[in-house]
């Protein structure tokens, strides 16, 4: 069990045990539930919209240079694949 400790302003700070356990990364929001007997849940909040999206895709083989992006455009809107 983690103790933690209220500040003046009535902030408290997680410790990084407990935020890797949550899954919970800088910036990122925390939803509190309360339940009986003054006990609070606390879950990360599951990122949305272009967050999800970001970083979903490995890494490419290779960059590719902008001649051949513009080819692989062109033949998209062609209808070439």
């Amino acid at each position: 069990m983690t103790t933690l400790t209220i500040t003046a302003k009535g902030q408290i700070t997680l410790r990084r045990e407990l935020l890797q356990f949550l899954g919970i990364a800088p910036g990122q929001q925390v939803e509190v539930n309360k339940l009986a007997n003054g006990v609070l849940a606390l879950q990360a909040v599951a990122p949305h919209g272009l967050e999800a999206f970001a970083g979903c895709l490995p890494p490419p083989n290779k960059a590719l240079s902008l001649e051949e992006i513009n080819t692989i455009i062109a033949n998209g809107w062609a209808g070439q694949t």
